[in-house]
């Protein structure tokens, strides 16, 4: 069987399909405020959920010693430990299931000389993003077990830009093996889709710093941050000095991820708009017309997201959105890229 062939195409996407689901199961998690029910981790045996009263009451017990329940949820029964449970041992199954479906398959197609020496650099490098996702998965729930009830939005933003990134970097991989042959293409055009994907994943790091302080919780107004007012006033008072805001105040979080989104819509509406003028392939015109699409349904999802105070289907919706997004402009990219 030759070298890189359509079943390590499958075993790449398969594995792109994993991290989506993990990311949604990550922001029904945030939302549901469950990502610090369980307190210790058991590579082997936290695969399994507790059985039986004794376990659940072991665990609740455990549940107990650490500051979310002491200081946010002591009116939590067991019965309520299990609901935010279950979502975060959801997530941690599946991202333990994307470990074993790399790694085994990867150690197959290498014992049986299916992967180039090129493919099979690129896959150790997804692995090791793999793990260090997982490692960042376990950082950023200690932050919340000492004295605040909650992560640091630092190491949240960690945590899901690492597997924002992981992801576009799997499908690069099944797209260099899709499309081998060689195209000629505009640098110039290349390198401002560049600029847009960096500026694109900023986006989705403020994102993840208005999730980590609820801060899509304030300010519930569009197009205006409040009643007559483009910028809230505590956008420059929350924090001092000023520019701690727009790290760690919650209206000056908003205040970036809101009008970033302006921006990534404006550079690929200019992408869109000069492709039309271009001598263009196929498959980079169906890159930009979804670039163009999704982008647009994206920042529909996000004014309502704040309109009506992050319910959690349109927070996941709207981190779903980014998903796609930063999808088609991997695809985009690497159509121009080769």
């Amino acid at each position: 069987m030759k070298k890189d062939n359509k079943f390590v195409v499958y075993w790449l996407l398969t594995g792109c399909f994993l991290i989506f689901i993990m990311v949604v199961i990550g922001g029904i998690t945030r939302l549901t405020h469950s990502g610090l029910s369980i307190s210790d981790y058991k590579l082997i045996t936290g695969t399994i959920p507790p059985i039986g009263d004794q376990e659940w009451n072991e665990a609740f017990e455990l549940y107990k010693q650490y500051p979310e329940y002491q200081k946010l949820n002591t009116h939590f029964t067991i019965e309520d430990f299990k609901d935010i449970y279950f979502w975060e041992w959801l997530h941690r199954l599946i991202g333990r299931m994307i470990g074993m479906i790399f790694l085994i398959p990867f150690l197959y197609f290498l014992v049986r000389k299916q992967l180039t020496s090129s493919t099979i650099r690129k896959s150790v490098i997804l692995l090791l993003l793999g793990g260090l996702q997982g490692f960042f998965g376990w950082y950023m729930v200690k932050s919340g077990l000492v004295d605040r009830p909650d992560v640091s939005h630092y190491r949240l933003a960690l945590h899901l830009t690492t597997a924002f990134i992981t992801f576009a970097a799997t499908l690069w991989v099944a797209l260099d093996i899709i499309y081998p042959d060689r195209i000629s293409v505009n640098k110039k055009f290349r390198n401002l889709i560049r600029l847009a994907l960096i500026i694109l994943l900023i986006q989705i790091i403020w994102g993840a710093f208005v999730a980590g302080l609820d801060a899509g919780f304030i300010h519930n107004h569009w197009p205006l941050m409040s009643e007559g007012k483009l910028i809230h006033p505590t956008v420059y008072t929350e924090q001092e000095p000023l520019m701690k805001n727009f790290f760690e105040g919650k209206s000056g979080v908003q205040f970036v991820h809101r009008y970033l989104a302006y921006v990534v819509v404006i550079f690929i509406l200019v992408l869109y708009l000069k492709g039309k003028t271009m001598s263009l392939t196929l498959t980079q015109k169906k890159g930009l017309r979804a670039l163009m699409f999704i982008v647009i349904l994206q920042f529909i999802l996000g004014v309502f997201t704040i309109l009506l105070a992050v319910p959690v289907w349109l927070g996941v919706a709207h981190q779903v959105g980014a998903f796609f997004l930063l999808s088609a402009m991997t695809y985009t990219l690497h159509r121009f890229s080769k």
